[in-house]
Order: structure tokens, then sequence, then C-alpha cells
């Protein structure tokens, strides 16, 4: 694994002066080691996204204005909730013989894999995975082979294995898949009762017809005692 050379300056206030180094450009944050004191820290903004924006883990050569230099990893970095930009960062500290917990990235290699060649959908569900070991152990990152990876088909935790660290995930838990498309099946048009589709009856349109009626007949009665009358 390679080295990230960063160099930062010593500072000594806390609190309210952390808004002061953001103003200047540069991200506050505290390097700690066991048996070591806290140390205070602030580096420019661009020489701290190498390490946050990239898909390889970093030993970080931390070169100090004293000129002193430590040997960490960045352990966690904090952002602004509405900016997204980094406000803070942690660094640990690196001792030779002793193991260290990182999470390392986990990158997908060989291509499209036959299942995804088959018409499936890759699900890549573990990004970054945990590990223990030794500082000269720490892998830049971790890669898993999807080449003859089939229709639902996984890869598991269990199926990884990392020269001389120990994976700390449940070995079940699938780190990529294949599975098949998601069909939308298309809902079929409602069907309409023929009774539905006849003609609504108006409401009393039958009745006036029976009004005309009787009015007709009306009409004719004195006509026929007229004639009556003709004959006598």
């Amino acid at each position: 694994m390679s080295e990230f050379v960063l160099n930062a300056e010593v500072r000594s206030a806390t609190g309210k002066h952390a808004k002061y180094v953001r103003k200047d450009g540069k991200v506050p944050g505290v390097f700690y080691a066991h048996g070591e004191g806290n140390v205070l820290i602030a580096v420019p903004k661009l020489s701290l996204d190498p390490l946050i924006y990239t898909s390889e883990t970093h030993i970080i050569d931390l070169k100090l204005g004293d000129g002193n230099s430590k040997k960490c990893i960045l352990r966690d970095v904090q952002f602004d909730p509405v900016s997204d930009k980094p406000i803070h960062f942690d660094l640990q500290g690196l001792r030779e013989n002793e193991k260290v917990t990182i999470e390392v990235p986990v990158v997908l290699t060989g291509g499209t894999p036959i299942g995804a060649r088959e018409g499936g959908m890759v699900q890549h569900l573990i990004h970054r995975l945990k590990i223990s070991c030794l500082p000269k152990d720490i892998p830049a990152k971790i890669e898993v082979d999807v080449a003859n990876l089939g229709m639902n088909k996984s890869v598991h935790v269990s199926d990884l294995a990392v020269a001389n660290a120990t994976i700390l995930e449940n070995p079940e838990s699938p780190v990529v898949s294949v599975i098949p498309p998601t069909v939308v099946k298309e809902t079929e048009p409602a069907v309409v009762a023929e009774e539905a589709l006849a003609e609504p009856e108006v409401v009393g349109k039958g009745k006036k017809a029976e009004e005309g009626e009787e009015e007709g007949e009306a009409e004719t009665k004195p006509a026929a005692k007229e004639e009556k009358k003709e004959k006598k």
C-alpha cells in the first residue's frame, strides 16, 4: 500500500476557533494514538479531499509543523449537513506491532457478470469491508471477481479472503448479487357492465310521455261527442 503525505499545522485553540479555521479554507482535525496525548491540527481542504473521495485505503504520513512525523489512518470525517463539505476529521495513530480495525473499499473486477449479460441486474451490497490486521498488512482495496457470477447467484463475505487479516463481518452477508430484472405487469382495463353502457333514464321523461298521451286522449274525446250529435 502506498503512503499519502499530509502536511498539517498544529493548533492550540478549541471551540469557536474551529469556525475561523474553516473560514481560512482549512479543515480542523485531531490526531490521537494509544499512550499519546491528542494533537489538534488543521489542513487545507484540498489536501484532505484525496483521502475522502477515493476507492482505496491509504496509510497517512502526517507531517506536523514542528518537524514531527506520524503514521496514521483516517478514522472519521464529519460533514456539514447542508453543504456536505468536510468540517472535521480524526486521524488514528498506528503502531507497528498493534492490530488496527479498519474499513477497506470493496472493488468489483472482471467486467460484466454472465448473469448481467443475460439480462440480470448487479447489486453491489457491501462497498466497504471491516477487517482487523497489522498496519503493514492493510490492503489498499479488496477485489471481488464477478466475471462468472450467474443469474440468481451471489458472492458472500465467507467467499472472500484477505491475506493476514480477519474479516469482521457476518459471513452470510452477500457482497454482490445478480438478480433477474423486475417485470412490471400492465394493468388490464376494467370491464364495464353492459347495463352501465345503456342510456340512462331521464327522470320525468316517461311521466311526461304518459301525460302527453292523456292530453291527446282528452283532446279527441270532445270531437267524438260532436260526431254523435251530427248523426242525431
